[in-house]
């Protein structure tokens, strides 16, 4: 099997969602660092039109949302407790609530001038106005209610508080970390190490297991460019279709798939497998010839051509 690519950027926290279960599982991968925000003229060959980070590739699957991408690291590594479908619902209920209103406010509780000055070294002032920009349109565009500025203080602190009160173990819900401890990791790792809020420090059993996930590193990291990872797609074959993939009514017909809360641009292709957590598209172009392209159902929708 290919390595795993993952299509990222440093400050992108789903991103360092997928990095720190890298080092969990001590996987090696390969590092294709993208734009900040889209067009990304070199993924867009690969996952069409959508707009987030990450993207994970294998070979000439492309694998799309970060939860996916677990799903998929959770079948590479054996560990079930990795993917929402090998956890509790109890679990489950409490990445979707961190997932939602909680992950925004983290990100503006840790929009601090440190993290703006951070970029603003990286982008430059044309970067930086553009980055801002495409956040503002992402938010005026969205499907669902943006926590405001104010209550994003608020919210963040209720987090921490909660997470304080659940960790009486080494993490969220045992001895043992689960897609739970990773899904809150990022969050709070915006607000302390990018937008350096010392308010953690407040939260000791937060600090320390905060500190635990960060020291699992990020795995063995290979970097390559964007174009390799194009030839990469282009020398490789879709996996084969499984028996559980191909129950639907559309096979074979073009469909469009997007988000359905915000950045709702749609990638089109032929659905080619549908199972219950997941729908996958073939997409054709130069750059690559044919790749599969992996969507979950939960948070997107699908519609005819």
């Amino acid at each position: 099997m290919s390595t795993i690519i993952l299509h990222h950027y440093d400050v992108s926290p789903y991103s360092e969602k997928l990095r720190a279960l890298f080092g969990y599982t001590n996987m090696a991968w390969q590092s294709s660092i993208t734009e900040e925000m889209p067009p990304r003229r070199k993924l867009k060959p690969l996952a069409g039109n959508y707009g987030r980070i990450p993207v994970a590739q294998i070979g000439a699957d492309i694998f799309c949302d970060s939860n996916l991408i677990c799903s998929e690291l959770s079948r590479i590594t054996a560990k079930p407790e990795l993917a929402l479908e090998g956890c509790s619902a109890d679990v489950n209920d409490f990445v979707r609530r961190v997932e939602g209103d909680i992950f925004f406010a983290c990100v503006m509780a840790g929009s601090t001038n440190k993290l703006h000055r951070r970029i603003l070294k990286s982008v430059g002032i044309k970067g930086f106005a553009r980055l801002l920009i495409d956040r503002l349109n992402m938010s005026r565009k969205a499907k669902i209610k943006m926590v405001s500025m104010l209550d994003a203080n608020k919210i963040a602190l209720r987090f921490l508080e909660e997470l304080e009160g659940r960790l009486v173990n080494d993490f969220l819900f045992g001895s043992q970390p689960n897609i739970a401890d990773f899904s809150a990791y990022h969050c709070i790792w915006f607000m302390r190490d990018l937008g350096g809020r010392n308010v953690v420090k407040n939260y000791p059993r937060t600090l320390i297991w905060l500190d635990t996930i960060k020291a699992m590193g990020e795995g063995e990291r290979d970097e390559i460019n964007p174009q390799q990872a194009l030839d990469i797609a282009k020398h490789g074959t879709p996996r084969e279709i499984t028996v559980e993939d191909v129950q639907s009514d559309y096979l074979g017909k073009a469909v469009s798939i997007a988000p359905n809360d915000y950045r709702l641009d749609a990638t089109v292709g032929i659905l080619v497998g549908e199972s219950d957590q997941r729908w996958i598209i073939a997409r054709e172009n130069s750059n690559v010839d044919r790749v599969h392209v992996h969507f979950p159902k939960a948070g997107f929708e699908l519609t005819l051509v």
